[in-house]
């Protein structure tokens, strides 16, 4: 294959012109990001943040007709843009039994996934945050390894998988587990310009684009090919570009002052500034190769909580790069191989709590065991350190997004029994059982199983869903207290992240003055919620009737947009109703609405003092649910509250009113 046909970018039909790469405006961030990968696949992706209407996917679509061709045993062809979508099973993922030849020929083959079909492309995940925790676990690893092991139903199968890996998210439909946001190598987070030029230039090219693609695109032709043959000389520098010993000391010491989790940051900075001197065209990696990396490589990985905002400003890495070159330079000087010393903390910047106690504070003594001091939180508001909240379950069998939290029907999990429902795939085990005992009947001797159209099976199984939690949380003068209040929205957020977590939708309702508030509509953002109640304003009466009327209002409106997300009910209040004619009975005549409409329900009573009135239990035997106090919730008991929320566990108080 010649030269030109190397950097030749992939033509395009005239009905399937792509918009070309180099005619993006106002996102060159991302892609400086993209083609770092694009140079040293072996930094692990990038994972793209931002609203509706950036260019994401215009922009991932239009890297991949740079790429250089890729030749294998049916000869050069052009490199692949494969799209995962969100419900794909793990089957279509990494590939499985060729089921076909199986059945058919009693050859045991197997069969390629789009893993297989991304190699030497970019594979595309649009919403990854959607998609189920196990199927990134797989992606990330084969983008890390660059190779797909396969142990599975009797196959043993390892096949190359180098391939750009990009995911794309809108943060308000919910977050990545920091666990996994780690896996990805590089973040960008992508806004729509403020500024008008900008914006006037975007939409042009947009406009010019869709008059006319194919004259768009040849007008773009030429910058195109220039980006394509560099990032293939790129390709064939990096392995050569030199890192010294200063450079990766720099590189060592300003991962440790972030603080950042174990080794991957090292490597990916280290990958990423490698990629950056070979992109630019240098022989070996400098102070500015480094700041690039780090500047893609880190801010979503000092994401410890996932209430903890994402990120690093200028001024901080400004810092950090300063302290670096302090460590990097006696090295250099006197060949000093010490390690680099423990990471220091960023000024203001809160790290892990070593405070056993940890817990929303609670100065006056507590209605059960625990109580507990508290820490501040980025949103400003106490959070628990130390108590893991309650992992309750909805009753039953449902079939709702995957999660962690409820048991449910699921394409994933464990097989509970074959099925004749065939849509999801087949199932091997079941499919051969059913066809083991008419055999003779079908006059077979030797050879492949004889099989029938009745005879195949596909598999229940059953996992995990999230479900939708409306927290309804009283705000009342009678909760007004500052200890109380604190210990409340601790408990609050305790249970956030637990929801987040469990993969859950989350809803607040307040309770404050002459009505009801949904402060937070169902969302899969949890952090979302913790912004909100951050701002939260106390005071005036308690119209409890009114908070478990709006609540059952949201319930009801979220069964019709999403009828198998099933719902909890989470009430923290004294159980004071006041305002209005009768406000009790109104309130548990609202309790007993919501028991009607079968909607689990826990109640978290904050009642506190020596005078207790007890209508806080009252109101959970209406709803028909569970009960706690609030100091069994955010005290050093909440781990056998946990236990016996999972329903194995003993001595914990969690009781059904």
């Amino acid at each position: 294959m010649t030269s030109e046909q190397r950097h030749r970018v992939r033509p395009a039909s005239e009905s399937d012109v792509g918009f070309p790469f180099s005619a993006v405006v106002g996102q060159e961030r991302l892609q400086l990001a993209l083609v770092l990968c694009a140079v040293h696949p072996g930094i692990g992706g990038v994972l793209v943040r931002g609203e509706k209407g950036t260019a994401k996917s215009t922009v991932v679509r239009a890297l991949a007709q740079l790429l250089p061709p890729v030749v294998d045993e049916t000869g050069a062809r052009p490199a692949r843009l494969v799209e995962l979508p969100v419900g794909a099973t793990e089957d279509r993922v990494i590939g499985s039994l060729d089921l076909e030849r199986v059945l058919r020929h009693g050859e045991q083959a197997f069969r390629p996934g789009l893993l297989a079909a991304a190699h030497h492309g970019v594979l595309y995940v649009d919403e990854v945050n959607l998609l189920h925790d196990h199927l990134v676990d797989v992606l990330l690893d084969a983008a890390a390894m660059g190779r797909v092991h396969i142990e599975r139903d009797g196959v043993s199968h390892s096949h190359p998988a180098r391939f750009v890996l990009v995911g794309t998210m809108n943060p308000e439909e919910g977050e990545l587990r920091p666990q996994l946001l780690d896996r990805f190598g590089l973040t960008v987070d992508v806004a729509a310009s403020r500024e008008v030029d900008v914006r006037m230039a975007v939409v042009r090219r947009r406009l010019d684009y869709e008059a006319d693609p194919a004259g768009f695109a040849a007008r773009y032709a030429a910058a195109d090919r220039a980006v394509a043959e560099r990032i293939l000389a790129a390709r064939d520098r990096v392995e050569q570009v030199a890192l010294d010993d200063v450079e990766l000391r720099r590189i060592a010491a300003l991962c440790a002052s972030f603080d950042v989790d174990g080794m991957r940051a090292d490597l990916v900075v280290a990958r990423a500034a490698t990629a950056h001197a070979a992109w630019r065209g240098g022989e070996s990696v400098t102070e500015a190769d480094v700041r690039v990396a780090a500047e893609l490589a880190l801010p979503h990985r000092r994401r410890r909580d996932p209430f903890d905002e994402p990120g690093i400003s200028d001024e901080q890495l400004d810092d950090a790069m300063r302290d670096a070159a302090a460590e990097a330079q006696p090295s250099a000087a006197t060949g000093d191989s010490e390690t680099v010393p423990p990471a220091r903390a960023e000024p203001g910047e809160d790290g892990p709590s070593d405070d056993p106690d940890g817990g929303p504070e609670n100065p006056s003594p507590p209605d059960g065991p625990g109580g507990g001091k508290a820490r501040e939180g980025h949103s400003g508001a106490p959070v628990s350190a130390a108590a893991t909240p309650p992992r309750w379950e909805v009753p039953g069998v449902g079939e709702g997004a995957p999660g962690r939290r409820s048991r449910a029907e699921s394409r994933h999990g464990r097989v509970v029994r074959p099925s004749t429902d065939t849509t999801s795939g087949l199932y091997l085990l079941g499919t051969v059982f059913a066809a083991a005992p008419y055999q003779r009947a079908r006059g077979r001797v030797a050879g492949p199983l004889q099989l029938a159209a009745d005879d195949l099976r596909g598999a229940c199984r059953e996992g995990r869903e999230g479900n939708l939690i409306v927290f309804v949380v009283d705000a009342s003068g009678s909760m007004a207290a500052r200890d109380r209040l604190s210990a409340v929205t601790g408990a609050v957020l305790a249970l956030l992240r637990d929801a987040y977590r469990r993969r859950d939708k989350v809803a607040v309702v307040t309770l404050r003055g002459a009505d009801a508030e949904l402060v937070l509509p169902p969302t899969s953002s949890v952090d979302i919620a913790v912004r909100r109640l951050s701002g939260l304003r106390t005071g005036g009466k308690t119209p409890l009737a009114a908070g478990l009327l709006r609540a059952r209002d949201v319930v009801r409106r979220e069964r019709v947009r999403d009828p198998r997300r099933r719902p909890m009910l989470v009430l923290l209040t004294d159980g004071r109703a006041t305002g209005g004619v009768d406000p009790v009975g109104r309130a548990r005549g609202a309790a007993g609405l919501l028991a009607n409409d079968a909607v689990t329900s826990i109640v978290v009573d904050c009642e506190r003092g020596m005078i207790r009135l007890g209508l806080a239990i009252d109101l959970a035997r209406d709803l028909r649910g569970g009960y706690l106090r609030l100091a069994e919730l955010t005290g050093d008991s909440v781990a056998d509250i946990v236990r016996a929320g999972s329903g194995h566990g003993s001595g914990a108080s969690l009781r059904v009113a």
